[in-house]
């Protein structure tokens, strides 16, 4: 299958947790005037909506449920920030915090939460195109997809970010248990039988440790000014 087949261009952003693949596909999205997938929220909303109601993370078939049946609307406020809504609730700072992260990362193990998002995921490619963003957009929800990026950075680097991240909006935040987090997070998102976190065949790498945000936008733009010319 190719990009053809799709019933607009893609571009996906894959990537570990902290590597910068969210703010990335925010702006190029906005750049190219585009859709935004945020695959990653729609784990976070299981995990959240699971924690709320008491479920285990491990309980697959409960889990699925919840995914199968999300009540959810993705949105932006006057400035342009994201707003999520699950069950009409605005949840937005609720599914960004460390717990639902994490809890994220538990849920999106689980086979049937995977292939009940499936579905959902490959709707948000529409006209004029769409950036998809999260672990397996290149090789699972989108394996034709006319452009994929893997973008990634060191733990290290990824820890501090997420530790700036935090403090910058007042929350508390401790350095060695990130890591350690991010570690784990790491460990378990490459070992997991279903969609492992790793880069497409096809896709391009592109290493942020040393790189600005607008660096890695302004690169991404340049490969999909290539790769989807304008008509």
């Amino acid at each position: 299958m190719s990009q053809d087949s799709l019933p607009a261009p893609v571009l996906t952003i894959d990537g570990p947790s902290g590597s910068g693949k969210g703010t990335v596909a925010r702006q190029v999205a906005d750049q190219l005037g585009w859709h935004l997938l945020d695959s990653g929220a729609l784990y976070r909303l299981v995990a959240f909506a699971a924690q709320k109601g008491g479920i285990p993370l491990d309980d697959e078939a409960a889990n699925a449920r919840i995914a199968e049946h999300l009540d959810v609307r993705f949105g932006a406020d006057p400035e342009g920030e994201e707003q999520i809504w699950l069950e009409g609730a605005e949840v937005s700072a609720d599914i960004r915090t460390e717990r639902a992260g994490d809890g994220a990362s538990q849920v999106a193990a689980l086979p049937r939460v995977r292939a009940a998002l499936v579905a959902r995921q490959r709707a948000f490619a529409r006209a004029p195109g769409l950036v998809a963003d999260g672990r397996d957009m290149g090789t699972v929800i989108f394996p034709e997809a006319g452009l994929k990026i893997f973008l990634t950075a060191s733990a290290d680097e990824r820890a501090k970010r997420r530790y700036k991240q935090l403090k910058d909006k007042g929350l508390g935040a401790n350095l060695a248990a990130l890591s350690q987090e991010i570690a784990e997070r790491d460990r378990r998102d490459a070992n997991r039988t279903i969609a492992p976190l790793r880069p497409a065949d096809d896709a391009l790498v592109i290493d942020s440790t040393s790189m600005s945000i607008d660096a890695v936008v302004a690169r991404v733009l340049e490969l999909a000014a290539a790769r989807f010319p304008a008509k």
